[in-house]
């Protein structure tokens, strides 16, 4: 195999590099997130940073949250695989943003305080609201969490070279993969216990730096190899792929056009139109996303931070076409389904080949192998405690202070409780994930975009825009979304019924789409309509307040 990872190549070189800046990494954040825990010291603090980020800084958190595993691996090695059709993650991703900003970003802001529940909960009863706000951002973010930690199991025994029948520190390929997310795991868990909001956004946006530098270094030299000629590069990934100018074209891998099944081609159209709604429309629901219009001081702040995080992650993205098309051409697709059947691994191989080009041989290749992996594992540490602060939040301050106490709770024994609650999740993440390996990472992710955008987002905007929307419409919404989201993904191929299923060896689908975002956001929308005309609940003055708070930011926190 052409692109054995260096090392088997260059010994234990690969192998020592990695762990040694994994391990500067990890020492790095650490100490931000313990000098952060001497800043915190309030409920504000903990959860918000104590609003205290610049518009610059949020939009670089944002970035760091934003850009995850799936976006720097999972993207390269489908363009890598399919060409022009990854690139549409891409595209899906970045527009995203223009909703939340125009919808959600500044309204949001100016409206709650620590969740996302606080405003769906503003002019509404308060414990069903939370209760259902609570468990669809702690489904929303485990889905999440799992994809990450899964990714990181197999990334970590990928790049330490422990494959089927060799060991490490005693350790075969499955107990390394074991311990490494139990290891991640834990490292989400103090970022988040002990430094908060504040830990949190520090290591997500050192996390965003190194990514967008790794990225643009990778760029730099792939550009290089081809004179900075983009036509002869993919022209050569175009031939190296063995598809031709087919690999430049759109249709690949989705809308594929089956020859005399007019069915199949149609539901293949339909699937493609369906990602794309949950891909565009599931960002302004993600609640690890939404939690960070709070850390600013201003809406002013709040839409300068939604800005900034559209430069970064715009520029990121079209980095990705690069590294996609430039593993194509300089690794093959063979060699990159040859290690990694989903292509998860086309960054890290086209690292190893650009080393190996410009820095000399097994050795510069087994260098940048190991700078690109250890951007990989910031990237995958910073989003899971992302991830696991949304959750820890929404399960203290939504369902413990308002459901179960009723407001009559002090901040340190909310904050303590957030800090127990990141503490479960997270064992809960960890062992979900050890027994989830054999899953289908794109379909956990895909998932939680689709159940964020059918149940979360029907929500937010009716709260925001409907002047007679109630609790009632709101209960419906989020559950009525997240019920049908994932009641569709159980019955579709993705679980059962194709070789690339989950249970490919078991066939209970009915469901022909891979996406459910097409049928399930049109019917949380419509859950949200039924419950609130059946409910004859209503109060204008509450409405009224609320259109002034996030119109204006009176009153906001």
């Amino acid at each position: 195999m052409k692109t054995v990872l260096a090392v088997e190549a260059g010994g234990g070189t690969a192998r020592n590099l990695t762990i040694t800046l994994f391990l500067v990494f990890v020492a790095v954040t650490l100490a931000i997130t313990i000098w952060a825990s001497r800043q915190t010291k309030t409920a504000t603090d903990f959860y918000a940073g104590g609003r205290s980020f610049s518009g610059f800084q949020n939009g670089m958190a944002i970035g760091g949250d934003y850009m995850s595993a799936a976006s720097f691996l999972g993207i390269a090695g489908i363009i890598a695989l399919y060409g022009y059709d990854g690139f549409l993650y891409s595209i899906g991703f970045l527009v995203a943003w223009l909703v939340a900003l125009l919808l959600v970003a500044e309204l949001l802001r100016n409206s709650g305080r620590y969740t996302m529940a606080d405003v769906l909960a503003f002019r509404m009863r308060q414990r069903p609201v939370r209760t259902a706000a609570a468990v669809s951002t702690i489904t929303v973010s485990i889905f999440y969490l799992l994809a990450q930690m899964v990714g990181a199991g197999a990334l970590v025994a990928l790049l330490l070279g422990i494959k089927p029948g060799t060991t490490f520190l005693g350790m075969d390929a499955d107990t390394a993969k074991v311990a490494t997310i139990i290891m991640v795991g834990a490292l989400m868990i103090i970022y988040v216990t002990v430094g908060g909001m504040k830990g949190t956004t520090y290591v997500q946006i050192v996390k965003a730096f190194l990514l967008m530098t790794g990225a643009l270094v990778m760029t730099v030299l792939v550009l290089a190899k081809y004179n900075f000629n983009l036509s002869a590069l993919l022209g050569d990934a175009a031939a190296t792929s063995g598809k031709g100018s087919a690999f430049l074209e759109p249709g690949l891998r989705y809308g594929v056009e089956v020859a005399g099944n007019s069915t199949q081609t149609f539901y293949n159209k339909m699937d493609l139109l369906s990602l794309g709604i949950a891909l565009v429309l599931g960002t302004a629901g993600l609640p690890h996303i939404l939690i960070r219009f709070y850390t600013v001081p201003t809406a002013k702040a709040a839409r300068k931070s939604v800005l900034w995080a559209i430069g970064i992650i715009g520029t990121f993205y079209l980095l990705t076409l690069a590294l996609g098309f430039g593993a194509a051409a300089l690794v093959g697709g063979k060699e990159i389904i040859a290690q990694d059947k989903a292509g998860n691994t086309a960054a890290p191989q086209l690292a190893e080949e650009l080393g190996k080009s410009f820095f000399g041989g097994d050795l510069g290749g087994a260098t940048l192998l190991a700078i690109i992996a250890a951007v990989a594992f910031a990237t995958i540490l910073a989003v899971v405690a992302g991830l696991t602060l949304a959750s820890s939040s929404s399960l203290a301050h939504d369902f413990y202070a308002n459901v179960i106490k009723k407001g009559q709770t002090s901040e340190r024994q909310e904050v303590r409780v957030a800090r127990i609650s990141a503490l479960v999740i997270g064992a809960v993440s960890i062992a979900l994930s050890i027994y989830a390996q054999s899953l289908n990472v794109a379909f956990l992710v895909a998932l939680a975009f689709a159940v964020a955008a059918s149940g979360n987002l029907p929500a937010i905007l009716y709260s925001l825009f409907w002047k007679r929307f109630n609790t009632s419409g709101a209960v419906w919404a989020i559950y009525g979304g997240l019920v049908s989201a994932v009641f569709l993904v159980f019955f579709s191929p993705v679980v059962s019924g194709a070789p690339t299923s989950m249970f490919p060896d078991h066939d209970w689908q009915w469901f022909p789409l891979s996406n459910p975002g097409l049928l399930s956001i049109p019917f949380g929308f419509l859950c949200g309509w039924i419950g609130t005309v059946i409910s004859k609940e209503h109060d204008e003055d509450k409405y009224a307040e609320l259109e002034v708070r996030a119109l204006t930011g009176a009153g906001a926190h």
